[in-house]
Parts: C-alpha cells; structure tokens; sequence
C-alpha cells in the first residue's frame, strides 16, 4: 500500500479479531458470531474495507507481529491467508521477512492442507486452544474438540513446519467439576510446546457459566485453590524448563510471545475487526463489539469505532506501573517507589533486582492491589 500524506502510518504490531466460533463455550465473554457457514470472503473483504476506510497507509518501519485472535480464526480455514496476505500490503517487507504472525486455532481444525496454506500466508506460530486433557472438563467447557485431537493437531502442526506453538490452558475450575489440574500440566509438557499460557477462571456476567453461577448450580473455585494451582503451574513449568515470563504465560528460551510481549511494554498496536482495540501511545480506541453491528458500519464506508479514551499523563503512569509489575523483568522503579514496596519485599511478593521492583509468584497473585497502591500513592 503506497505511503500517501494522508494515510496514517500502520503501527509496528496488528491485532485482527476473527469472531466466527461453532459454539460459545460456557465461560466465553468475548465478542464472537456463531456460525454453521463462515462468511470467509465476506470478512475478509470487510477487514480490507475497514483499513480503506481508516485510512491506514504503510507503516513507518518493519512489521513486529500480527495476531489473529477470536473468536477462532482457524474457522477461516485456508483463508487465514489471505488475511495475512492482506495485512502484508501495509509493509514493503515480503511475507517470509514478517516478524511473528500467529493463529489461534481449535484442535479440530487443524489439517495438513490447512497448515501448508498457513504457512504459505506467513503464519509461523499457532496458539492451540486446548484448555483440558480432560474430556469431562472439555464437555463441561462446551469445547467442541475431544482430547485426541489436541495430539493430532500437534502432530501435523510439527509435521508442517510450524515451529513455534503455544497452548492454552485454564485453572480454578469449580470443584464440582472433577479436574486433576496436574495430569492436565503433565500432559501440556509432554507434547513439547515451546509457550504455554495458563490463565484462571473468572465468571463472567452473561455467559453460561455466570448464569448458572447466579443459578447456584455451579460455585467457583476458592482463592486458596487459585492460589493453589497457580503456584503449582508455576513449580511444575518451572521444573520443566519454561520460564515464568509474564504472569498467565511460560515459554522455553526464545518462546515468548513477542506480540504479547508489545503490549506490556506500551507499544502501539493497530486492532481491526468487531471488538478490536487498538493504542497509539496515547489514545486507546476500541471497535463496535457486535459483529453485524462492525459489518453494517465498514461495509458502509463507515470507521467502526465504539469508542476512544486519551490517556493522561497520571494514567499512563499508572499503566507504566501495572505493566511493568507483571513481567518477570519487573517495573523500573524510583527510589520513592522502591521504598514503597518494602512491605511487599518483606512478605515475601516481590525483589528489587538493583532499580528493577519484581513481583514473585505469590505477588502476582495480589498484583492488582500491589500496582494500585503503588500507583496511587
């Protein structure tokens, strides 16, 4: 895409939300559409409309990742590359020089034709949506993939040149849903992935598992099981070479995310798609959530967003501040704010590393009220 006086310049970092599922899962609160038949060229031409009508030029620099998200992109099929071919027309960088590109995926769609189709769109890293080796988790989950699939899938991913693979997993299930948190880490390890993220259940208003919260047919996990499997997933993973980089994610040398990683750090990102948010250093915008809603305005030659919010200066201190304390590497902290946390140091939640102040485990675990308290103070 020719760089025009009036184009604005793509951020390093792209965020496209695919929306298409086969079914809500019972603890989903993202924006997703569920659909029998995707609309692939329908999407596809709508995420084309979208950056037309944003007036999104080339970027003023190399490309450092592009993230397909959901939702589940994989439903796209082959056409996930299409969409990364499209995302390439913002970069004069060719599709093989692109800096990470991921997909999240379900196991069931993975197949040989699809991965060679990936990977010709410059997809070189997957995040595989496996969350339980448990098939009576997985069907409590309403996930729609049995647990020989995730193996499958990890067999051709590998087959097919995908080096980089990631899985997601979820803790602090209710206790009256029978789960060995455990065999679920033990089985993660042995397929060898280089990332995993592991991320704790929360119940969220609206979804399945809320109603049926609000029901009282199903009770959530207590904090000391929270804390429980969050500091074994910590001691297991740790054991098995993974570092604890970020506090939901674990990676082999090399492994992280990078697209992640951007975001803790405060880069600017571009979001496309229903719900996409998106970060120019400043200004945080976000797009219409519902899918019909999204299409209706790009397909109208209409900017989708829902809303904007300026970050001022005390505000962006304060994600400074939050950010910071959730990556291993920590908060470049004042002396004010070093000597703040003492208390924290003393309880054993967190280091200071010379001016780096770093939550350990059990810190991450209070994190929210540790990063307030610092800020505010």
């Amino acid at each position: 895409m020719a760089s025009h006086p009036h184009l604005t310049a793509c951020p390093p970092h792209v965020y496209v939300h695919v929306p298409f599922c086969s079914r809500r899962c019972s603890y989903c609160d993202f924006s997703i559409a569920v659909r029998k038949q995707v609309p692939v060229t329908r999407f596809i031409d709508a995420i084309k409309a979208e950056m037309v009508t944003r007036a999104i030029g080339a970027s003023d620099g190399p490309l450092g990742s592009v993230y397909l998200g959901g939702g589940t992109p994989s439903k796209l099929g082959v056409a996930v590359s299409d969409i990364t071919k499209l995302i390439s027309t913002i970069t004069e960088q060719p599709l093989s020089d692109l800096g990470e590109v991921t997909v999240e995926a379900n196991p069931e769609d993975i197949t040989a034709e699809v991965v060679k189709a990936w990977r010709a769109g410059g997809v070189n890293r997957v995040s595989l949506g496996v969350q339980s080796f448990d098939a009576g988790v997985l069907e409590w989950m309403h996930r729609t993939h049995t647990v020989s699939q995730v193996a499958d899938a990890v067999r051709i991913l590998n087959g097919e040149g995908i080096a980089r693979l990631s899985l997601d997993l979820i803790f602090a299930l209710p206790d009256s849903v029978k789960r060995d948190w455990v065999r679920d880490l033990e089985a993660a390890v042995s397929l060898e992935p280089g990332h995993l993220s592991v991320y704790g259940l929360t119940v969220e208003p609206h979804t399945p598992l809320g109603r049926w919260t609000d029901y009282g047919r199903v009770a959530g996990a207590s904090e000391e099981r929270f804390e429980a499997e969050f500091l074994e997933a910590d001691r297991r993973l740790g054991a098995a070479g993974f570092l604890h980089y970020e506090v939901s994610n674990y990676a082999r040398p090399g492994d992280d995310s990078r697209h992640n990683s951007a975001y803790w750090s405060g880069a600017r990102y571009l979001g496309l798609g229903p719900s996409a948010h998106g970060f120019d250093g400043e200004t945080r915008r976000w797009n219409a959530r519902d899918y019909v809603r999204w299409l209706d305005l790009v397909e109208g030659g209409c900017d989708p967003m829902e809303g904007d919010e300026t970050l001022w200066p005390a505000e962006l201190a304060a994600e400074r501040v939050y950010l910071g304390l959730r990556t291993y590497t920590g908060l470049r902290a004042t002396e004010v704010e070093l000597h703040r946390a003492e208390p924290w140091i003393a309880a054993g939640w967190a280091r200071r590393e010379g001016s780096q102040l770093v939550l350990t485990p059990r810190g991450w675990l209070r994190m929210d009220s540790l990063a307030a308290a610092l800020a505010s103070g």
